[in-house]
């Protein structure tokens, strides 16, 4: 090895980005080189359990065989042809996805902010179209503290000032709830809903720091909206493809969304794979030249995303998911016990978090995640006081047993 190899220790990578990227993130100090099933080792060869999953983008775990075969043999094939032409994967995975999820049409985007701004865009277009909202009046409803992205629509209808602070002026049409206020959302339709496009919503709201609506949130919801000719709209970018412990977090409460949006482990974290659906009467409205991307339902991104579908119902990963997250939040429940240094642990299937006792202004969770690191397992903070715990669904019981230990080991062992 030459001694410009020995030196691309850890060290170096992290202060390479520091002086060459834009310093719009704060990694744990960890830089992976390496990742496979729910395992990923860092430069120097240490391995770690994964307990963030790309933020519920690996589900299926790093580097699944069959999903890295569809992405080889597709890209030595056909990578992109732009929706200029057709091409031949682009339809199959249509066929699979709208039956899989109980859709007549999918929009194919790439990324999950890419989703949430068409779903956006073809909710107002049905309000103005169908519904008959007057032009530029339609307004969408939206909860607090939620995340739907980071771009500039999206971020207009944050109330989180790291989100949106001096980057307005921001677009109008959007009205914030509390999140899991039934009455709030009630009395907006009741008083404004013929023009009301719109209530979009996370079933979980992930970022936020995993917080889970009441039981019936929302199927009551979803029913106040067909009420009101309002559509529900279920952002599963998170939530999705079996994470929860079911295919959507919707189905918990057997709601059908008007609009479903999805990414993240729709690519198995493999490639960039976000998708919009709806019926006909909703996705009609879009006509061609009016909505679209280049990379969008590119054969790649399908062929990766039929695998990694493939791969959900061949292996039962949402059966799993509701299984292991029962017993891990059984298993950290008895760590609370134990200690006061955890208050809560909340989620649904292997989407879960922990409430650490102290201000979300302290250092505490994240002194934590990095005596976690030094553990073997990788997690990270959420606004500040919040442990968001989410490895990939393949994780066996014996390997998440394993990982409660670490958790337990490194809360009880934690000096303040």
């Amino acid at each position: 090895m030459s001694t410009a190899e020995q030196t691309k220790n850890s060290q170096y990578f992290i202060e390479l980005e520091e002086k060459h990227g834009a310093h719009n993130y704060h990694p744990l100090p960890v830089v992976l080189d390496k990742g496979e099933g729910v395992f990923v080792w860092d430069v120097e060869g240490k391995k770690y359990y994964d307990f963030l999953s790309a933020y519920s983008a690996v589900n299926q775990g790093h580097s699944h065989p069959k999903i890295v075969e569809a992405l080889v043999n597709q890209a030595k094939k056909l990578a992109l042809t732009s929706r200029a032409f057709h091409n031949s994967v682009l339809g199959e995975y249509e066929k699979k996805i709208t039956a899989l999820f109980g859709f007549d049409k999918v929009l194919p985007m790439n990324s999950g902010a890419e989703a949430v701004e068409t779903a956006v865009k073809l909710a107002r277009k049905w309000s103005y179209e169908v519904k008959g909202i007057a032009e530029n009046a339609a307004k969408i409803i939206v909860c607090e503290n939620n995340f739907h992205g980071r771009t500039t629509t999206i971020v207009s209808f944050s109330n989180d000032p790291d989100a949106n602070k001096n980057y307005g002026p921001f677009t109008p049409g959007f009205i914030k709830i509390p999140y899991n206020d039934l009455a709030a959302l009630e009395e907006i339709l009741k008083n404004d809903a013929q023009n009301i496009a719109a209530f979009l919503v996370e079933p979980i709201q992930g970022e936020a720091g995993v917080y889970v609506p009441d039981d019936h949130f929302l199927k009551n919801a979803s029913e106040l909206c067909k009420k009101y000719n309002v559509l529900f709209i279920a952002d599963e970018v998170q939530t999705g493809i079996a994470r929860t412990g079911k295919l959507i977090a919707c189905y918990h409460e057997e709601v059908q969304p008007d609009i479903l949006i999805l990414g993240k482990a729709l690519s198995g974290g493999m490639y960039p794979v976000s998708a919009v659906l709806a019926n006909d009467e909703i996705m009609n409205v879009i006509k061609p030249g009016q909505h679209g991307s280049t990379f969008g339902g590119n054969p790649i991104a399908c062929a990766v995303a039929i695998a990694a579908l493939d791969v959900v119902a061949d292996e039962n990963l949402s059966e799993r998911a509701e299984e292991l997250g029962q017993l891990f939040r059984a298993e950290i429940q008895k760590l609370i016990e134990k200690s006061d240094l955890i208050t809560k642990v909340r989620g649904k299937g292997l989407l879960n978090a922990i409430l650490i006792n102290d201000t979300p202004e302290s250092s505490t969770a994240w002194n934590l995640c990095l005596q976690l690191k030094e553990n073997g397992l990788l997690a990270k903070p959420t606004h500040g006081n919040i442990i968001r715990l989410a490895p990939p669904l393949i994780i066996t019981e014996e390997q998440l047993l394993d990982c409660v230990k670490i958790i337990e080991k490194t809360i009880l062992e934690y000096k303040r």
